[in-house]
């Protein structure tokens, strides 16, 4: 049998259950009111969508960054503007909000790749020093880019623009690119960006896995082939859950069996998984050599996670959504944070004690 297709207990995370008495953990709040720089006007700004989270447990809190939707724009996914709101708990289940975004299209050097559509699907670790680092979609309606942002507070953000601005004489500046998974360790309940080879790594991309190295966390070298194109380190698969496409999860974990990836993945219509609804997104994990980061070793066969409940198949995105961007060990147990159906948050628990 194909290693590459064994789902084995040896090195995948789980299984994890979805606590049925907080699902969902974060719902759109039209109560919450933010004033706009760009607009200078008072918007509802996370009335309409709130899903896709990140998270990082700080001063034995787990905090979630999440994607929050305004109503304006066109009744479309993607034609509303983003911003990423902050809520933190004691027990990883049940949040308290902030009132006001923490990240989000203003008036400085990223407005021309911020505005209209604003900052969306957040991946978060640490570095050495403790500063956070966050990566993030810049979406101007025209071209989707992946992006860096640091913190020491996880309130106030520097932005430090396109990840990839400053290598290939701008080539990628002007190429689609989102879903940045930094590669970490795991020190007690810290993710911490961790070098391999003496390089820092990021998985990236969608609807194939890609993977670009960095000395700083800020500025992102694609890893190409000879020809100048980016290497695959992971492809759909026909007939399998992921057959349309794979998109990067949470920050990849550097585990005593090698770099553990969680990826999203959708079932194409027409040459997928059978059993599973069209374009229904699932999550998969996928593991490569702990020296070589972009050598697979294997890859589950199943999906972890997909939708099952009520709230995971309706909202926007009404084919099914179970999209895995935060991963924390918090309190013995690891907890998952997750968009559904593009419209609110969702948490699910793996408890290995």
């Amino acid at each position: 049998m194909n290693l590459l297709l064994l789902i084995t207990q040896t090195w995948t995370f789980g299984p994890f259950v979805k606590p049925a008495q907080v699902n969902p953990i974060i719902t759109p709040n039209p109560t919450s009111h933010f004033r706009s720089p760009m607009t200078d006007s008072v918007v509802a700004w996370e009335e309409y969508a709130t899903f896709n989270p990140a998270a990082v447990v700080k001063d034995g809190k787990v905090f979630v960054l999440y994607r929050a939707e305004d109503a304006s724009g066109e009744q479309q996914i993607g034609r509303h503007t983003s911003r990423l709101g902050l809520a933190e708990s004691s027990d990883g289940l049940r949040f308290t909000r902030r009132g006001a975004p923490v990240l989000y299209p203003d008036t400085d050097a990223q407005r021309q790749y911020e505005w209209p559509g604003g900052v969306e699907d957040p991946r978060i670790v640490e570095s050495d020093d403790g500063t956070y680092v966050l990566t993030y979609t810049q979406w101007n309606r025209d071209i989707p880019r992946l992006a860096v942002a640091t913190s020491r507070d996880l309130i106030n953000w520097t932005k430090h623009g396109p990840a990839f601005a400053g290598v290939a004489r701008g080539k990628y500046l002007r190429a689609e690119s989102k879903s940045g998974a930094i590669l970490s360790r795991v020190a007690g309940n810290h993710v911490i960006a961790t070098r391999v080879n003496g390089r820092y790594w990021m998985y990236f991309g969608v609807p194939d896995l890609h993977i670009a190295t960095s000395d700083n966390l800020l500025d992102w070298t694609p890893v190409e082939d000879d020809n100048g194109r980016l290497i695959n380190v992971l492809s759909p698969r026909p007939g399998y859950f992921d057959s349309w496409l794979v998109e990067g999860g949470p920050p990849a974990l550097l585990t005593g069996n090698g770099i553990l990836v969680l990826y999203n993945a959708g079932n194409s219509a027409t040459y997928g998984d059978s059993t599973l609804p069209a374009r229904v997104y699932a999550g998969g994990q996928a593991l490569f050599d702990a020296r070589n980061p972009l050598k697979l070793i294997a890859r589950s066969g199943m999906p972890f996670i997909r939708p099952t409940e009520s709230y995971e198949r309706t909202g926007q995105y009404s084919n099914g959504t179970t999209f895995v961007e935060g991963l924390v060990p918090f309190k013995g147990r690891w907890f998952l944070y997750y968009g559904t159906a593009d419209s609110r948050v969702g948490v699910a628990v793996w408890d290995r004690r």
